[in-house]
């Protein structure tokens, strides 16, 4: 098995922040009780958690660009590779854990 060339690592590397930044989101969501008290909906939740994914990819940027700077070819490379994997790793597990910690809204008769 070959080693992983370094815009590999980084690829790999936002994918798991990905679903780290979707597990910040529910427990900021949690910490300030955003849910389950609210509606299914809220404007409110869904700003602050691509706030927090934002903040995320811009942190692991600056991170990962002092890490990986030397080992690629074009550092321009290291602000777009992962962020599609970012964002859908993101948005997988954050919805997938708002679903179980919110559950389904109540039903009133």
């Amino acid at each position: 098995m070959r080693p992983l060339k370094p815009i590999e690592k980084v690829y790999w590397l936002r994918l798991a922040l990905g679903a780290i930044a979707g597990l910040l989101c529910i427990c900021y969501g949690v910490a300030t009780s955003s849910f389950p008290n609210k509606p299914p909906f809220s404007y409110e939740v869904l700003f602050n958690g691509a706030s927090i994914a934002i903040l995320t990819y811009l942190i692991s940027y600056y991170a990962i660009k002092a890490k990986f700077k030397a080992g690629v070819a074009k550092p321009q490379k290291l602000v777009t590779t992962g962020i599609g994997v970012y964002l859908l790793s993101w948005l997988v597990f954050w919805i997938l854990l708002y679903t179980i910690i919110a559950g389904p809204p109540p039903i009133s008769a």
